[in-house]
């Protein structure tokens, strides 16, 4: 029983710790954060702090692969063969997940947020999403490369404008946008 306290205890500390950073993140960078105003936000002690994360950088990195495990696991549950109507429904979903978890993702992927983690966002919906892609089209490895590339970046940038713009549009809006240029460029949209 004790033991099962002591889980529920840590468990609220280290969501109070998520849930400071990410307060605190959304009006100055990591760097900026200190280890004693983090404390005070999350009213905890330092030795407690401590006792779970090195510093706030060791932190918000745990916080950033709880996000990518999250995200491949979203992403795991779809076939993705690159095919636009395939593809909607699991775009739809990403969508859904970012609402969902629209605090984290806002900072995170904001001004405020990791660069490296956007990249490796990026390589996980490449190697998730996209690895079935080679088998089924008349491309070259390499021009499939700088296609996913492109899709993938214009698809971030997307996101981040949807989020600071608090994301007016649906889940399922955001998932046609994307699709549309992902498959279709600007002909989708012209004539």
């Amino acid at each position: 029983m004790k033991s099962q306290k002591i889980d529920r205890r840590v468990k609220y500390t280290k969501l109070t710790l998520k849930d400071s950073l990410i307060d605190l993140l959304k009006v100055k960078s990591i760097d900026k954060i200190t280890i004693t105003e983090l404390c005070e936000t999350a009213d905890i002690n330092r030795s407690t702090f401590y006792a779970h994360y090195k510093d706030q950088h060791d932190l918000m990195q745990q916080i950033e692969q709880e996000l990518l495990a999250d995200l491949k696991q979203y992403l795991e549950s779809y076939t993705f063969q690159g095919y636009e109507a395939e593809s909607f429904q699991m775009i739809v979903s990403i969508f859904e997940y970012i609402v969902a978890n629209a605090e984290l993702c806002k900072v995170l992927l904001g001004p405020n947020g990791d660069i490296a983690l956007q990249k490796e966002v990026m390589m996980l919906v490449q190697r998730q999403s996209f690895k079935e892609i080679h088998y089924n089209a008349k491309i070259s490895e390499e021009m499939l490369e700088y296609y996913i590339i492109f899709a993938v970046n214009g698809s971030i940038g997307l996101i981040q404008k949807w989020l600071q713009e608090g994301m007016k549009k649906t889940a399922k809006e955001m998932a046609e946008i994307v699709t549309k240029a992902v498959f279709k460029g600007l002909s989708a949209y012209v004539g």
